[in-house]
């Protein structure tokens, strides 16, 4: 897109608060910026076969790249499935679909195959698409490309407003997307998440290809798209928030006992797991190994309003766990394939500490000069195992071809490769002291939410925006911030 066609494109939106801006910038200074209101106003919700045919012939004759938004009912519901999404594609317009009216758009996904898809942090969505068929072949993540860009802050509504000058609705980001009929403010709100994706797109790639990384960010969007969906998670009980407190084994079977039958109710219920026992009310069971529900009502989340039926059915789960034998409970730790956690690199190899230590900082500035987090540039499992068991010799061939093994893209084997070189070359000839590896870095933070279907973490939404964390798709650091641990 032009700067005139740009220009124009601003300028064709309706806005209240101040006028259309001049280019693709923010306001000037002190000019009031505009909020934006959806150009056709807000199209009435697809929730039969007949509209949704003809939405589909539409979107088939459209041009362009087409913007796609999901809406979750994260925190109301089990699970993650979608229950409002939204479309843009030039000369179609905008059309909002409930996919629980029309529960298969795989006719959709097809119609739009060969069509390049954008898409704010596509891994918080592409879940959740996937379950309903719409699975593109090609995408933009505009909140990928703000990363690598260097974009300071990468949610929706900040990217809209910084780089096209438009403030996005606020206020309707954790709603229940599975209320019906859904209330206008929250169709205009979903409307607005589609109305700028690809102008802002447009002016991302722009910058990108200014900055010369265009390509890298085609690698990024290739390899999101060709992921394969992730495998299940191994022992989700263990994500339990407070975990860190349960020491022993017969509190950890208490736990997997209470947590799996709070899963099993919440998922015949359809309702978020928190709301039928918290993570803080497991933990507190576990520690207290009550012996009969008497005892369990006296505990924090277990009295108040809670009968006595639901009392004896969470106790008959501490009641499993405290009759299990030793051989059928759970391990304190789960088994970890790899490295250990860096806290434990220096006590049981120093070298290995040594190596990832001068790893990280040699990483870290090439990160800086690139303008770019550090998790972007490189998956930090990637660093750590590279260090943890260098390949022999340590050389570009050895180091670009065990980097490729873990997931990394070329763009980023490329502008890693020379350093981890350099870096893991000087530590196996010369092993410094472990000045500095000490408490510097945590172990890694896993993502996503404690329980399925539970609430997304604070701030996954900014401004009206996707989650600026990504969900676990099986590609290496695609976007997400992931902890440098």
């Amino acid at each position: 897109m032009t700067d005139a066609q740009e220009t124009a494109a601003a300028s064709s939106l309706r806005t209240t608060g101040g006028a259309p801006p001049e280019d693709d910038g923010p306001t000037a200074a002190g000019a009031p910026t505009p909020l934006l209101e959806p150009r056709e106003g807000i199209p009435p919700v697809i929730a039969d076969d007949a509209a949704l045919a003809e939405m589909i012939a539409a979107f088939a004759a459209g041009s362009g790249p087409v913007a796609v938004d999901a809406e979750r009912a994260s925190g109301y519901r089990y699970g993650q499935r979608a229950y409002l999404v939204q479309l843009r594609r030039e000369g179609a317009g905008t059309a909002l679909i409930d996919p629980v009216a029309c529960p298969d758009l795989s006719a959709l996904g097809e119609a739009l195959s060969s069509v390049e898809w954008v898409l704010h942090a596509a891994t918080q969505d592409l879940p959740c698409l996937r379950e309903i068929g719409m699975v593109p072949t090609r995408l933009f993540d505009t909140e990928l490309a703000g990363r690598l860009a260097g974009f300071p802050r990468v949610g929706l509504g900040a990217m809209v407003e910084g780089v096209l000058g438009f403030v996005l609705e606020k206020g309707h980001s954790a709603v229940d997307w599975s209320t019906r009929p859904l209330p206008e403010p929250w169709l205009r709100y979903a409307a607005l998440d589609v109305e700028l994706l690809v102008d802002l797109r447009d002016a991302l790639e722009k910058e990108l290809d200014r900055q010369g990384k265009l390509e890298w960010a085609r690698q990024e969007f290739d390899a999101i798209a060709s992921a394969p969906p992730p495998e299940p998670r191994k022992d989700p009980w263990r994500r339990t928030s407070g975990m860190h407190k349960v020491r022993r084994r017969r509190q950890l079977g208490v736990v997997r006992e209470l947590w799996q039958t709070r899963d099993r109710i919440a998922q015949r219920r359809d309702v978020s797991p928190g709301k039928v026992l918290s993570d803080a009310a497991i933990v507190e069971a576990a520690l207290a190994l009550p012996a009969n529900a008497h005892a369990l009502a006296a505990l924090n989340g277990f009295g108040n309003r809670m009968s006595r039926r639901q009392l004896e059915q969470w106790q008959a789960a501490v009641d499993r766990a405290r009759a299990m034998s030793e051989s059928q409970l759970p391990q304190p730790g789960q088994s970890v394939v790899g490295p250990p956690p860096p806290r434990a690199w220096a006590d049981k190899d120093p070298e290995a500490a040594a190596r990832l230590s001068a790893a990280r900082s040699a990483v870290s500035a090439v990160a800086e000069e690139l303008n770019m987090p550090q998790e972007n540039l490189i998956a930090p499992d990637s660093v750590r195992r590279v260090c943890w068991e260098p390949p022999k010799p340590v050389d570009t061939e050895s180091i670009t071809s065990a980097l490729t093994a873990l997931g990394a893209r070329p763009w980023q084997v490329e502008q890693v490769t020379p350093v981890l070189v350099a870096a893991l070359s000087a530590k196996a000839t010369n092993p410094p002291g472990m000045e500095g590896t000490h408490g510097t870095q945590g172990t890694s933070t896993p993502q996503g939410t404690g329980s399925n279907g539970a609430p997304e973490t604070n701030g996954a939404r900014e401004n009206g925006s996707k989650a600026t964390g990504a969900a676990d798709t099986g590609v290496q650091q695609s976007g997400a911030r992931q902890a440098d641990a």
